[in-house]
């Protein structure tokens, strides 16, 4: 059974100024997309989004929030290093620092 991902940083971010845009983020993207978990765990959406963040060159909160909802759904540390290690030819060298920075600080948080 899939479990609902109920999610408010859209509105509490864009909601008064974007208000559509925080409702697909909200309601679409997270609501919809990221709750249909028993086709795709969790744990690979996770996977998958830091993927896409990373090769995007988006090294910024939204990707640090991303490490700490996959630690969450339960991306260990090993898999975190070697999915980046991967990203780093794929992707680039300087977006897998940028990734590697974040996912150390996350890891390591108690």
């Amino acid at each position: 059974m899939a479990k609902k991902i109920v999610q408010t940083a859209g509105r509490d971010a864009l909601g008064e100024f974007a208000p559509d845009f925080a409702r697909y983020n909200d309601d679409i993207l997270f609501g919809e997309v990221w709750s249909r978990n028993d086709v795709l765990s969790l744990h690979d959406r996770s996977l998958i989004t830091i993927s896409a963040l990373v090769a995007s060159g988006i090294i910024d909160s939204s990707l640090k929030y991303h490490i700490q909802t996959a630690k969450a759904n339960g991306v260990t540390k090993a898999e975190m290093v070697e999915a980046i290690t991967q990203l780093g030819f794929y992707a680039g060298w300087p977006k897998a620092w940028g990734a590697f920075r974040m996912a150390k600080e996350v890891y390591e948080a108690k």
